[in-house]
Parts: C-alpha cells; structure tokens; sequence
C-alpha cells in the first residue's frame, strides 16, 4: 500500500472515531450533539463503543508521519522515539507550532495537496506565515461541525449566520474562513459576510441584524475578536453622533455569538470579560450566549466554551474562559524546559494531540499557558519573549540542527 493509500486508510479510521466518539451518523445529524453538554473525557483509553483507543490510532498516525514527512521523522530521532515501540500517545514527540514557518510539515507531496492553511503572520510579518498542508480536508470538516454544533448550536436551531470576517474567496488559504463557510453551509440559513477588501463593513452588519428582527429568525454571529472591538468601537462613535439607534443590532432571543482570537484593539487591550460584555450588549444576547473559540492553523480541532450548551441544556452554568475539547483530542500542560506533563491543576504550556491531524503531525507543541483540570482548559495567554526552551530545542531538532 503506498503513502497515499495508507493516508487515505487512516483518514477514514479518524473519521470513523470522530462519528463513534460523538454519536455522529453517516446522514449528519448529531444526536450527542443535542445532549446537555459536558466536558468528553480526555481519556479514551477504555475502548467501549469506539472502534479503536485513542493511543492505538494516535500512534498509527505518527507511524505514517514518521515514515513520510522528514522533520517529523528528524525529530523523532533526535529524541530517541522508537515508533515501533510506543504504546501510548504521550509517547509520541510533539511539533512545535513554529516548525510550520520553516519547514513542509506534511506526510505527502505539494502535488497532492487539497488545500494549504495560512497563519495570519500579524506577529511576525507575512514572510513568515506558517503553512498547513491537507491532501484532503474531508476529516477537518467532520471534526469542525461535529464538535461547532455540540458547542455552538446543540439544540438544532435554524439559525442565519452574521460574519465577522472575509468571505472565503477572498481568504483562500484561513482555517478560520473555511470553517465558518462550513458552519454557513450546514446551518442552512441565510447568510452575510461584513469584513471585505480589509474592511468593516458596519452598515452591512446592521441590515443583517435589522433582518434577523424582522423575520424573527435567531442568528450566530461568528468572527474575530479584533473584528469585534472594530465594531464595538464603530457604534459607540455612531451612537454619539445619534446616527444609529441603540436597538440597531439586537438580535431576535436565541442568538448566539462565536467569537476567537486575541484581544487588542486599536491601541489598547480589551480583557475577555470587558469584550464578551460589550458583545452581549451590542447584540442583545446573554453572556452565556457569547463563546469563544480556541483553534489555530496547526490544528484541525477547535475548543470552545461550554457556556452556551451549559445554559440551553438547563445544566449548571459552566464558567466562561474554561474551554471544552473534543474526544479525538487531548490537552495536557508540560513543563516549558522539559516538555514533560505537569500534574492536573499546574499551568504549563499546552501540548495538543489531534487525531484528526492525519497527514502533518498528530501532537502539537504550542507556546500558549494553559491550565488543565477535569472541567476544562483554562487559557492563560502565550508564553513571553522568546520561545521556551523545551520549544526551541524541539524546532532545531526538527530543522536539523543539534540537540
């Protein structure tokens, strides 16, 4: 069986854990989608009803990886990892997110590929954006509705979707964009988009909350953080100059709101609480109803809040900033100098393993803090300054260089 077989093989074993790991049937529907949401165990270790563990597929991933994408197989060396051996996923050394920058992280050749995601570059400059390689994005597009419509719409409403951000064919190559035209898709209302040429498209967001009034149909509004402060800032302005009314953009009981990414503003910093208020404000809906999301380019899950599943299953309120993730991933904090895992409780820097990373690298070593216990994933901001240690040793190794 050639690589590209082998790849094909295992797409169709991630995607069959991802549907068995949430209820997902063939046709679509998500029947544990619509069930009072709780944080999946991170420990798939018993089989049950899933057609393999999670560290059998895991490894079998990063046997493929190993065999056909040369910095994975570097850095396995470098470390002493004998594929062959592993038994567990936390066995497996994890690519720093950075490696994305500087080398083609991908188990299969240019010519085969679907699709390449594209980091933003906004910290660095755009020479310097990561890639992300697909050969095919079918298991990406599992994962993301699967666990979107656990989060974000688990109790099945039609809901028209309000973007806060570019149209995909104007950001080809973002993870984000493509998700969200997904979730547009899927949702199967109507649907706008009001970020374009690089910019707020206000008036254009107002109309579309004027319409979702109108009709009465509850919408989910999905973008940027930044774009979010943007627009904020733009009704504050036009509400002093008493040229829009107060009630402009609330939207009909229902709606909910995703928002990702960071806080900055124009000049200033917009703490998460201060922003998801200024939201629900704006937009007329309850704090529970504002959720952020947590996913990068590197990855092909997200994780989300569980505020809003929390309040529309009547369950406890679930507390905002702690973010759930999917039962085909798995979240641990580890040391920054050792990349070891630290006890639950301790904050370190997230190490992600995804399966749905079939053809790049199936553990991820990023540079965010995190805070890991049994009800969620607490995110503290990345690390300061220069990369970790532990980070930094793992990318040399990976580009070739020494340990």
């Amino acid at each position: 069986m050639g690589p590209i077989d082998q790849s094909e093989a295992l797409h169709r074993r991630a995607r069959a854990f991802i549907e068995a790991s949430l209820g997902v049937d063939r046709a679509g529907s998500t029947g544990a989608g619509r069930a009072a949401a709780a944080s999946p165990p991170q420990d798939q270790g018993e089989r049950g009803a899933l057609p393999e563990t999670f560290d059998a597929l895991a490894i079998a991933l990063a046997r493929h990886q190993a065999a056909h994408c040369a910095p994975v197989a570097r850095l396995f060396e470098a470390r002493g990892a004998d594929v062959a051996a592993m038994d567990h996923a936390a066995q497996i050394p994890a690519v720093p997110c950075d490696v994305f920058r500087f080398a083609r992280v991908a188990a299969h050749p240019p010519e085969a590929d679907e699709r390449v995601f594209r980091t933003s570059g906004t910290s660095l400059g755009a020479a310097s954006r990561g890639e992300h390689p697909f050969r095919t994005t079918a298991t990406y597009e599992l994962a993301a509705l699967a666990w979107g419509e656990r989060l974000l719409w688990p109790d099945g409403a039609r809901l028209r979707a309000i973007v806060l951000a570019p149209p995909l064919h104007e950001a080809p190559d973002s993870s984000l964009g493509f998700m969200i035209d997904r979730f547009a898709a899927r949702l199967s209302g109507p649907a706008s988009w009001h970020v374009r040429g690089g910019e707020l498209d206000a008036a254009g967001f107002a109309r579309a909350c004027a319409e979702a009034r109108a009709s009465g149909e509850p919408a989910l509004v999905l973008g940027t953080s930044f774009a979010f402060v943007h627009l904020i800032e733009h009704l504050i302005e036009h509400l002093l100059e008493a040229r829009l009314p107060e009630s402009a953009t609330l939207l009909p009981e229902g709606s909910r709101v995703m928002q990702t990414g960071g806080y900055k503003g124009r000049s200033r910093e917009v703490p998460a609480d201060e922003l998801r208020a200024s939201i629900a404000r704006a937009l007329g809906v309850p704090l529970s109803h504002v959720v952020s999301e947590y996913g990068m380019t590197e990855l092909s899950s997200q994780l989300y809040e569980g505020t809003l599943a929390a309040a529309l299953s009547g369950a406890p309120g679930a507390a905002p900033g702690l973010y759930l993730a999917p039962p085909w991933t798995r979240v641990t904090a580890v040391d920054p100098e050792t990349l070891a895992p630290l006890p639950a409780g301790e904050i370190g820097l997230a190490r992600i393993v995804d399966l749905a990373n079939v053809d790049s690298a199936v553990a991820i070593q990023t540079a965010d803090r995190v805070r890991v216990t049994a009800e969620g994933v607490e995110l503290l901001g990345r690390a300061s300054g220069a990369p970790p240690r532990g980070c930094s040793i793992a990318m040399d190794q990976m580009l070739g260089g020494g340990a």
